[in-house]
């Protein structure tokens, strides 16, 4: 994950790049958007560690991995 891919999920997560004052969200939706951007960030390193367990072999533990993302 790189710093584009953060920034691509915190804007999926609502926040917004604000010229000014930088990074922002929508009022009374902070809560909503840390939760998200939280959960984006949990998926993708889910992802990550899956992808590394199967191109060593091991698509059963790639797929306990990704598992976790649906409790």
């Amino acid at each position: 994950m790189n710093r584009d891919d953060i920034i691509r999920m915190a804007q999926e997560a609502g926040f917004e790049q604000r010229p000014v004052v930088g990074w922002g969200f929508e009022y009374g939706r902070l809560g909503q958007s840390l939760e998200r951007f939280a959960a984006l960030i949990a998926a993708a390193e889910r992802e990550a560690c899956a992808e590394l367990c199967d191109s060593h072999g091991d698509d059963y533990l790639g797929d306990l991995i990704r598992a976790r993302g649906n409790s």
